[in-house]
């Protein structure tokens, strides 16, 4: 088989897509499927951005990341997680994919595999694809909180098994792995000769917790963060990626080639953000509103949420008690009730058709809206 024939749809997007068809034919859809933030990015960051336009520096920066905001965000991990790392060690990219897709190239020969969490963020599988390499989805549940375990690890590792993923919080089901269980990750796969890559992109939105970050427990680990989420900066398309000293010069020649730099004006601007605090801090409440309300409102409508999320904009939802079969499910709620949530199968294979995912990245009027059209569709009126 082709490498692009085993490319799988992204299929929230196509969710997306059929709602906006919907909303062209007049229809309001309410949107529970897709992980973007509705609120704008915050206002210092603009202001930033508008400034720089000003100085018509928007010329390549070096690969790796304009040092400036590579000092920057050593700065700020040192606040955050109280641990230094160097800024070299910080390189930029055009969002998480990018940085996903420089570390598949530079870590992955042909048929070498990656570890990952079933379910778990759909593209990390297309990545590592199209980087030649085999993704390796293990099944995982409320006993793991949906997330590999260094036992499961040591039993699905491969000889040419370069790495494991552990995003966390999770996408879908907004779980925070156990400090114990994360301590141990890091040092099984240390043990056994290879990466752990660490998801961080939902860190600073939890509630109740503070997400750790990998570095904590070895500096070995390749950590993966951005702005989309928690800055709300998605169209910015800005990220990061913290690698060990020896990946760096390798990671400097794929960046040179793959993308020459991360967009001039957006690294600038992304400065800045890391100095909202209150404006982060302000949509983190309005996502712990919405997550609270949506978990006393769906078990009410028959939907059971196994393990309470602490992270993210996600709830992960098992619906066997309403239909047999999700997707059906997903689809016919689009079309009937005018309410757009992810099937499961997204996420992965394991217990899919039993799960469905709802982004509560939207607002309040609108997910209260949502709650009540799904009410009313499973109660027939």
């Amino acid at each position: 088989m082709r490498r692009i024939d085993q490319i799988e749809p992204f299929r929230v997007m196509q969710l997306l897509e059929r709602a906006k068809q919907l909303e062209a034919e007049g229809r309001r859809i309410v949107h529970l499927e897709i992980g973007e933030p509705d609120f704008p990015t915050p206002p210092p960051v603009l202001e930033a951005a508008r400034k720089w336009l000003d100085t018509g520096d928007l010329f390549y920066t070096p690969s790796t990341g304009a040092p400036a905001l590579q000092t920057a965000l050593s700065a700020w991990y040192n606040q955050e997680y109280d641990i230094d790392v160097a800024p070299e060690r910080i390189l930029i990219t055009p969002g998480t994919s990018g940085a996903f897709s420089l570390i598949y190239a530079v870590l992955l020969e042909a048929g070498e595999s990656v570890l990952l969490s079933d379910p778990g963020y759909p593209c990390q599988r297309n990545f590592i694809r199209l980087a030649g390499g085999e993704p390796v989805n293990i099944p995982v549940g409320p006993e793991s909180r949906y997330h590999l375990s260094a036992d499961l690890i040591h039993q699905h590792w491969r000889p040419n098994s370069r790495a494991a993923v552990l995003i966390n919080p999770s996408n879908p089901t907004g779980t925070l792995i156990e400090p114990r269980a994360f301590a141990d990750i890091t040092t099984t796969c240390r043990e056994l000769g290879g990466y752990l890559i660490s998801d961080e992109i939902y860190h600073g939105l939890t509630y109740g917790t503070r997400a750790r970050c990998a570095l904590e427990f070895v500096q070995h680990a390749i950590v993966v963060n951005g702005f989309s989420k928690r800055w709300a900066m998605t169209g910015w398309r800005i990220g990061w990626v913290i690698v060990p000293e020896s990946l760096i010069d390798a990671c400097r020649r794929v960046m040179q080639n793959i993308f020459i730099a991360a967009p001039t004006l957006s690294q600038h601007a992304a400065i800045a953000a890391l100095n909202c605090a209150q404006e982060t801090e302000s949509m983190r409440l309005a996502y712990d509103e919405r997550r609270c309300f949506l978990l006393k409102k769906l078990p009410e409508l028959g939907f059971d949420i196994v393990i309470e999320p602490q992270g993210g904009f996600y709830i992960y939802a098992n619906v066997k008690n309403i239909t047999s079969h999700a997707r059906d499910f997903c689809r016919d709620l689009l079309e009937q009730a005018g309410v757009a949530v992810t099937p499961g199968e997204d996420f992965g294979s394991f217990q899919a058709n039993e799960h469905v995912r709802f982004s509560y990245a939207t607002g309040m009027d609108d997910i209260r809206e949502g709650i009540r059209r799904i009410g009313a569709y499973l109660s027939g009126d």
